[in-house]
């Protein structure tokens, strides 16, 4: 493919801003599918959990033609907690979109993903999108962008960012607001523009850096990344620098180039063009695939460290091994080794103290994505609560902080004001505007825990939150979890309705009547601040004695539905998470 007709583009924008959205209008309209070809939404979503969630968790290749250029699209995630896998495929764009919701405006993940792609100095295009929305306000959003780009100290021939404005769900895209409504190809039009055809040589030797993995039944673990120089051909021997600097050799047996969200075969691939590599079983994030006679690796990717750490340890309540396929610590390992090879962000070593492995993120959203992929995967073990990474700087024990901000309805803002106070969160910037509160705070990680629930209690389910990594910062003092203690069970046996119905007015449940459980776990938050041992089976007396007047009718309160996410910000440090392909459960450590 000709080095000047390839344009290599990011896409970056905050969850839910509409990126999935708008690769699916780009390449439908591109014309890459029959009329009556039947095209899934959400394209690039290809796991269960990003189609679940409406998330992007791993970022993802495709590309499309436009007129007689390839405009490869590289999908990135929007959640920070996935910013691992942001850093490494920011290499192979050499230009970015980026997507701002018009009522929204800029949100505090984008200033990550934005953060990184200036660091790289990457042309930007801004996306206005969604500007169908009655609450749009286009001008004050590129206000806000702007004023981004100064914050993030963008380089002045950066600050003056050609705009487009679009929406991606009715499949339209305009230079001015005053145009005409017709399709996408302003955005096709303004990539071509200002974003560089790739850089380097192809009579240079050859260089090609892995920067995410892939996997095929057939053959094995795929390689990504952009041809940097040189020509990479099927059948010849290349050397493979890993990260640790030595260099081993291998033969490069498949090449695909993407086109549209799939992949097609070739035989060789040219400098810029963004292809998966098959022929190195154990191939890692950040290796290099150069020239055998002249090896000159890239350099490093540099990764922003974990910031919390759980423990996965195997599961040794007296229900374990009844639901789960994969229960050893060897199973746990093997898997877990296997996740590091793609996601760098994640480290795994093994316990000292305990059989078990500790593992540590980029948050809770991270390693909850990690424990769901696993489980679904037929995976049982427990989890024990996250715990933040602390470091020593300059003699004084830090924790990370996160910046947090909250949109909220003014009449709910005292409620999340106390809370966070309470949580040990700094206000940095308060604004209200129409009636909408924002509130801007630096706080610990810790207190992060499990504050969304609480969060969407107090706003009657209406406020929005957003936090990123701010800094590692003194350490903020003691944080209380929970203040109530909890329900445990006394002995193995099935609930029963009447015994819960006696209970409930103690606390709330977690779970209904005719469920198993078994002594030590937990079935519901005792009202009080210490933990009670309960009888979930114990049932009504019957005597051969005619009662006078009726009986209490046995109606149960809804119990308490947990998610993962919850189940995990709830314990305690002396609580486990049980985690099985069928059931999540909580229970006391032994």
């Amino acid at each position: 493919m000709e080095q000047q007709k390839i344009r290599n583009v990011a896409i970056i924008a905050h969850v839910d801003h509409g990126k999935t959205t708008l690769v699916d209008q780009l390449f439908k309209q591109s014309g890459m599918f029959r009329e009556n070809q039947d095209v899934a939404e959400r394209l690039m979503d290809s796991m269960d959990l990003e189609k679940e969630r409406g998330i992007t968790i791993a970022s993802k290749n495709g590309s499309y033609n436009y007129k007689d250029f390839s405009i490869n699209i590289i999908d990135t995630p929007g959640h920070a907690d996935f910013g691992g896998q942001v850093e490494r495929v920011l290499r192979m764009a050499d230009g970015a979109l980026l997507l701002v919701d018009a009522q929204e405006g800029p949100m505090p993940q984008t200033y990550f993903v934005l953060k990184k792609a200036l660091a790289l100095a990457l042309p930007i295009i801004v996306v206005i999108n969604k500007i169908d929305k009655p609450a749009a306000r286009c001008d004050w959003a590129i206000d806000q962008v702007f004023d981004l780009f100064v914050k993030l100290k963008a380089p002045d021939n950066l600050l003056d960012f050609p705009v487009v404005y679009a929406s991606s769900k009715a499949g339209y895209a305009m230079h001015s607001l005053t145009d005409v409504k017709k399709d996408m190809t302003p955005i096709s039009e303004l990539i071509v523009k200002h974003v560089p055809p790739p850089t380097g040589s192809p009579e240079a030797p050859l260089q090609m850096q892995v920067n995410t993995i892939d996997y095929s039944p057939y053959l094995g673990r795929l390689g990504i990344g952009k041809v940097v120089n040189g020509v990479l051909r099927i059948n010849k021997d290349v050397a493979v620098a890993r990260r640790d600097g030595t260099l081993t050799q291998t033969r490069i047996s498949k090449i695909f180039r993407f086109l549209s969200n799939e992949k097609v075969a070739t035989d060789e691939a040219g400098v810029g063009e963004i292809v998966a590599v098959a022929g190195l079983d154990d191939v890692t994030v950040g290796v290099t695939f150069t020239d055998i006679d002249n090896p000159m690796p890239l350099p490093v990717i540099d990764i922003d460290p974990p910031t919390l750490a759980m423990n996965f340890i195997p599961n040794d309540s007296p229900f374990a091994g009844k639901e789960g396929k994969f229960v050893t610590s060897r199973h746990i390992e093997e898997r877990l080794r296997r996740e590091t090879l793609a996601d760098v962000a994640l480290h795994v070593e093994p316990l000292t103290d305990a059989v078990g492995y500790r593992v540590a993120g980029r948050g809770e959203l991270h390693l909850s994505i990690l424990i769901e992929k696993m489980r679904r995967e037929g995976y049982e073990f427990q989890v024990t609560r996250p715990q933040v990474i602390m470091k020593e700087i300059d003699g004084v024990m830090c924790e990370p902080f996160e910046e947090l901000t909250i949109d909220v309805d003014e009449q709910y803002q005292g409620a999340v004001i106390e809370k966070l106070g309470k949580l040990k969160g700094k206000m940095q910037e308060m604004t209200n505007e129409n009636g909408i509160t924002r509130l801007i705070y630096i706080m610990p990680t810790r207190g992060l825990l499990g504050f969304r629930s609480k969060f969407m209690t107090d706003t009657k389910g209406m406020g929005v939150m957003n936090y990123v990594f701010a800094e590692y910062a003194p350490h903020a003092g003691e944080i209380t979890n929970r203040q109530n203690g909890v329900m445990v069970v006394m002995s193995t046996c099935v609930t029963v309705a009447y015994a819960l119905f006696n209970l409930q007015e103690r606390g709330k449940m977690f779970m209904g009547a005719g469920v198993d459980v078994y002594a030590g776990q937990i079935l519901g938050e005792n009202c009080r601040n210490t933990d009670m041992v309960v009888n979930p089976a114990k049932g009504k007396k019957l005597t051969n004695m005619r009662a006078s007047g009726t009986d209490e009718a046995v109606v149960l309160t809804p119990h308490v539905q947990m998610t993962l996410e919850d189940c995990i910000a709830y314990i305690n440090d002396d609580e486990l998470v049980e985690v099985t392909p069928k059931s999540i459960r909580l229970r006391k450590m032994k």
